[in-house]
């Protein structure tokens, strides 16, 4: 029998581990850098380069001079309830990373939405395991089509960002198993992923870089996953632990607990060398599938053809917008005029801060959106209200290069930073410069200011820095690093250095310079630092009240409101979900003004919304990518309607059931079991602002007939729905599984399969929903399995958790 391609890779990964010495194995689990694994030419290993996502491929350069397309944030991706479109997302970006050299994409993150405090859930998809499971799964599918791997991250219950080194996560089995688990498991099983990637917490007591029972026996033992187990970077702490707890990758090198200090735990006796076997073949396992490998067919020898990444970037942003509210029918817009509100109308938020940052080569704002497409002449603008509150990154106006000088302030080369921002981790560097040489680097420009008054500058960062601007020195002094914080100058706060009054339209140079700190210690090479710069600050009441006049004015106000990177992005979690600075206020006046007030929300994540009741329409665009305003102006005009149904609850923070991130000595204790999201919601009895799966388009539909036919083995659940509106329309039918005899140790409902449909006015249409033998199971903590619970439920479809149109009763 001939032999099948996986089989043909597993003999040269077998032939290429059989050359290899001790050094070279443990060297190649290392890493060599930031962002690659070394290569091996005694066996035909190419390098093999890593890259952050999840909503682009950045490549190994942190720098706006090496853009990427950014696509919609992944909770934008699961509104779309819809896993073909994320299918298509994936095979885009495994064309931006062959385009970049990359071969592995750190993505997806699935971990879940435990709490809306969660500062970095605009990089995850849902509250719920189910939805999370299958908008991963079809990412994950689309990324390894194009021949390129994924880690599914971050394994697992790293659901929060505070104290997110050290916090020992504790979770009970079952809540494990059926929440946590859960998303990873579906993935494992739907779309055999080549990687994933350990966190930096514990659960109940043991480092997840060095979780033996998670990763080798339920990770690989119970779901027979056979890819690559990466850490998070600096993530691993013990060379022996980490290993003998599944661990095959330790980033970033070269500096790490593998490498030689691997290898001398081998000749120590303190580990078998059996075990580094083990993960450097599945290190070459990978290395042969993405096509580094010489001699191992890749799994993927023919791409997808190209896709239009701007054209996709635009569609996924309008599916997923969510029309959560549309009194009167006030969208799409009629003709009249527009006064178009808010400083995130001008200046887009399009993406959330962190690692998962990339650097589009254009953005599309609502106001370049809405100029575009509405007739000339019936738009105008106001700020209204800024959220920034903080300076921020050095951007509009700014033309800048990065001088790097060696002790005697000779240059030694340069490179353009077009966004004041440095951030370059081990080799990346500019063309002829290494760190031993490096004493100084120099952002040097000009800067041209849009508006005339005091213009305030800045610096992030740590180390020593001067600060010239129009050539005069305002700050010449060292920061120092904020204790006990590992990453904070990377997600450090801005500070101000230097008011300068400066004249709209007149450049005036500017220069910041840093002294380059070395560290031996240090695990990697990192020089970041950032000219962060804010616009003159006028009067809140007066900026307020320009809005109002603009509103009153116009047929229909359309007010952008959003949250800023300091208040979602890694690195730290919320302490409210209140809109930054003046925007509930600005809201509130616009609408006294006009009572065609529609609000955007530029939120990656759950906000409150005082004013829901006041305004006439409520659309929610996360962050929306850097095509999102012409999404929005597609939207807007009826072009197309909003595709999107909620994937987390959004409600208030008084009201919200599991709010905790914060641990106690150490410890997080997830003593809501397995009720989060929704599922709390409904035990608790509250009434959230707008429910799980909420969402409204621009037509109707009346949920006509419901039967539900199958086995143990899964039940299929047939929904027929009618459009009954004016135009044609996409609808997502939502099952519910609920027992008929309620039990208060599960869910009083749970999600349990999903379809869309779509069809013109009037037309009927007929879809199939799927429910998998997993709805009707728990875990069964006694016996340390899944259980089938038998008994009666109750089938609900409908457009929400709480918009449940019809029922069919079902016996298992």
């Amino acid at each position: 029998m001939a032999q099948t391609a996986e089989e043909r890779r597993a003999a040269v990964v077998e032939a290429a581990l059989g050359r290899l010495g001790l050094d070279a194995k443990t060297r190649l689990l290392a890493g060599q850098d930031t962002w690659s694994l070394p290569a091996l030419p005694e066996i035909g290993l190419d390098p093999l380069v890593m890259s952050d996502g999840p909503i682009g491929v950045r490549g190994v350069r942190w720098s706006a001079d090496d853009p990427s397309v950014a696509l919609p944030s992944p909770t934008a991706l699961a509104a779309t309830w819809d896993p073909a479109l994320a299918v298509r997302a994936g095979v885009l970006l495994a064309q931006e990373a062959r385009r970049k050299g990359v071969h592995v994409l750190l993505a997806p993150t699935v971990n879940l939405h435990r709490s809306p405090l969660g500062g970095r859930h605009f990089e995850a998809y849902s509250e719920d395991p189910y939805l999370t499971g299958r908008v991963g799964a079809g990412y994950v599918t689309g990324v390894q089509s194009g021949g390129v791997g994924t880690t599914v991250k971050h394994f697992v219950a790293n659901d929060a960002e505070t104290d997110r080194f050290t916090v020992d996560n504790i979770v009970g089995e079952r809540a494990l198993r059926e929440l946590y688990l859960a998303p990873f498991e579906t993935i494992v099983a739907a779309a055999r992923p080549w990687g994933v990637m350990t966190a930096y917490n514990s659960v109940n007591g043991t480092t997840m870089t060095e979780h033996r029972h998670l990763v080798e026996e339920v990770l690989r033992g119970e779901w027979g996953f056979d890819g690559i187990n990466v850490s998070d970077w600096n993530a691993a702490r013990s060379t022996v632990a980490a290993l003998l707890g599944g661990l095959d990758i330790a980033m970033p090198g070269p500096r790490t607990v593998y490498g030689p200090a691997l290898a001398q735990a081998v000749r120590d006796g303190e580990v078998e060398e059996a075990a580094v076997d083990e993960a450097v073949r599945r290190v070459l396992r990978l290395a042969a599938r993405v096509g580094v490998l010489a001699g191992a067919e890749p799994a993927v020898t023919e791409p997808p053809g190209t896709v239009d990444g701007v054209a996709l970037a635009r569609e996924i942003a309008r599916r997923s917008f969510v029309l959560v509210r549309n009194d009167g029918g006030a969208l799409p817009l009629r003709p009249g005029t527009v006064a178009l509100i808010g400083a995130a109308a001008r200046d887009a938020r399009v993406l959330g801060g962190g690692s998962a940052t990339v650097f589009p080569a254009r953005i599309v704002s609502p106001l370049d959106g809405l100029t575009a497409a509405l007739p000339e002449g019936t738009l105008s603008y106001a700020v209204g209200a800024d959220p920034n509150t903080e300076l921020a990154t050095a951007g509009q106006g700014f033309e800048l290069r990065a001088v790097c000088r060696d002790s005697d302030g000779t240059v030694i080369g340069t490179r353009d930073a077009p966004d004041g921002h440095i951030q370059w981790m081990g080799s990346d560097l500019p063309e002829g410069v290494t760190h031993d040489i490096l004493h100084t680097v120099e952002l040097t420009g000009t800067f041209t200011p849009r508006e005339s008054g005091r213009h305030t500058f800045g610096t992030r960062g740590v180390g020593a820095f001067t600060l010239t601007v129009d050539g005069t020195t305002h700050y010449d002094d060292v920061q120092p690093p904020p204790a006990n914080d590992p990453f904070g100058a990377f997600f450090g706060g801005p500070v101000p250095r230097a008011e300068v009054d400066l004249a709209a339209g007149v450049p005036v140079g500017v220069s910041l310079t840093r002294v380059v700190h070395r560290t031996a210690d240090r695990p990697m090479p990192v020089i970041t630092f950032t000219l962060v710069h804010q616009e003159p600050r006028r009067d809140p009441d007066e900026l307020i009240a320009e809005a109002v006049e603009a509103a009153r004015g116009a047929d229909t106000a359309v007010v952008v409101v959003a949250t800023t990177e300091r208040v979602e992005s890694e690195g730290f979690d919320r302490e409210d979900l209140r809109l930054p600075g003046r925007q509930d206020d600005l809201v509130r006046a616009v609408a006294a003004a006009n009572p065609r007030t529609v609000v955007i929300v530029n939120a990656g994540s759950p906000v409150e919304l005082p004013w829901r009741e006041d305004v006439a329409a409520v659309l929610l665009s996360w962050f929306p990518g850097q095509e999102g305003g012409a999404a929005l102006a597609d939207v807007l005009t009826g072009a197309h309607e909003p595709g999107g149904r909620l994937p987390t609850t959004w409600g208030s923070m008084a009201d919200a059931p599991v709010t905790r991130v914060g641990p106690t000595d150490g410890a997080l204790p997830y003593d809501e079991d397995v009720f989060i999201g929704y599922r709390a919601w409904q035990r608790a009895g509250r009434t959230p602002a707008y429910p799980f799966g909420h969402g409204l388009g621009y037509t109707d539909w009346a949920y006509e007939s419901a039967g539900a036919d199958g086995t143990a083995d899964g039940v299929t659940v047939t929904v027929r729905v009618r459009n009954t509106g004016e135009r044609a329309g996409r609808e997502i039918v939502q099952v519910y599984l609920a027992p008929s005899e309620p039990d208060p140790s599960r869910p009083a409902r749970w999600l349990a399969g999903f379809a869309s449909v779509e069809a013109g006015p009037g037309a009927r249409a007929e879809v199939a929903v799927e429910l998998p033998r997993r709805a009707f199971e728990v875990w069964d903590e006694a016996t340390a399995s899944w259980s089938y619970v038998k008994g009666s439920y109750e089938i609900e479809a409908g457009r929400s958790i709480e918009d449940r149109r019809i029922t069919v009763t079902i016996n298992v």
